[in-house]
């Protein structure tokens, strides 16, 4: 997962790439080269180039300014850390499905660089008034349209498989990097039993939901307000996957940076699951009839989904260096818990977790920094 941020833009430099940093000089020297190929064609002020965001990976992304009027976005990322290739794949199939996705005018697929569409530098997120939840109804209902237009698209075969090795591969993030490095917690013994039978029913629970198309980051950072046209736009989508269609809605409801309450949550859910009822993609069991049957695939999803984000925040504080996303462990943690304390086949995990929080006396534990 990648959270792409837009920072507010920044002025443009007197020079070429002056006012972006470069690490590697030789690396700037290619893309210099690059750049200056594409300027006459596409029309581009090479001097306007600027940081337009950075996202949880190794990609940025800069904004230049254009001759004739507006902008585009330049990707830059490394190949021998980043690999491009679904991005632009995706980018293609969310356009095919008529979604506003950046559309790659130029690759450079062995040096990582990338032309790109604008747009623009408003997310989702910044529209959002967190203090005012129903003022916010409408962007929702927006977001929710374009979740279904996307899942409408879904055929087999297109996208990796969300499969169960892929869900016990995000889930072992958990015990591997917020508990044993964060935590400094080794579970082991009983202990161990509990998270292993915790995982795997909910690895069971997940994978018994209909399949379509996952964006996997589907959440306001990752939206993009109507710009130049009347539709939110989409970024972050290069992990999508062919998965749980109870993910991207448990994603968008349960964010990784804002809490809402649950009537809200409830509201905007009930409001998808009826648009994707008429839209035929709750042909499954009794869910067509029956939100509380969705709804709880929707929960059992959103506790893999933070269990899995908890780890990857912790990796990213801790091997990255970026300390602002662990803050946001209370979150994970608190949605976490009160998934676990609905449900009676969670409450060893629920107790275990308790026990490493602190919330109830820790038994049973080897503490120490790996």
């Amino acid at each position: 997962m990648s959270h792409l941020t837009p920072p507010p833009t920044v002025a443009p430099s007197p020079g070429l790439s002056d006012s972006v940093i470069w690490t590697d000089p030789a690396r700037q020297v290619v893309f210099d080269r690059w750049l200056s190929g594409l300027a006459t064609a596409e029309g581009l002020l090479p001097a306007s180039l600027r940081v337009a965001s950075a996202d949880a990976s190794f990609r940025r992304y800069l904004r230049m300014d254009r001759r004739q009027g507006g902008s585009r976005i330049v990707m830059d990322a490394p190949p021998d850390k980043e690999n491009s290739e679904p991005f632009v794949r995706i980018a293609a199939l969310m356009q095919d499905a008529g979604l506003q996705a950046p559309e790659v005018l130029n690759w450079d697929q062995a040096h990582g660089f990338m032309l790109l569409s604008d747009l623009g530098d408003a997310t989702l997120m910044s529209a959002i008034d967190a203090e005012r939840p129903q003022s916010n109804h409408g962007l929702y209902m927006q977001a929710v349209d374009v979740l279904v237009q996307w899942q409408l698209a879904s055929h087999p075969g297109v996208l990796p498989p969300y499969d169960a090795a892929l869900l016990h591969r995000e889930l072992s993030l958990f015990p591997d990097w917020y508990l044993a490095q964060h935590r400094g917690v080794q579970l082991e013994g009983k202990n161990r039993d509990i998270l292993d039978n915790a995982f795997a029913l909910i690895v069971r629970r997940n994978l018994a939901a209909p399949n379509v198309y996952v964006h996997r980051d589907f959440m306001p950072r990752n939206l993009m307000m109507p710009f130049q046209n009347e539709q939110l736009g989409v970024l972050d989508f290069q992990d999508a996957v062919y998965g749980p269609i109870s993910y991207d809605i448990a994603s968008l409801m349960r964010d990784a940076f804002l809490t809402w309450d649950e009537d809200f949550v409830l509201d905007i859910t009930i409001r998808y699951w009826e648009k994707a009822r008429k839209a035929g993609l709750m042909d499954f069991e009794d869910w067509h009839s029956d939100f509380g049957a969705f709804y709880r695939a929707v929960e059992w999803m959103g506790l893999q989904r933070h269990l899995k984000v908890a780890g990857i925040f912790a990796r990213l504080t801790l091997r990255d260096g970026k300390p602002k996303y662990l803050a946001d462990a209370p979150r994970f943690l608190h949605y976490i818990r009160t998934t676990c304390d609905r449900y009676r086949e969670l409450g060893p995990l629920l107790k275990l977790i308790d026990e490493i929080e602190g919330t109830t006396p820790q038994v049973g534990f080897a503490y120490g920094r790996m």
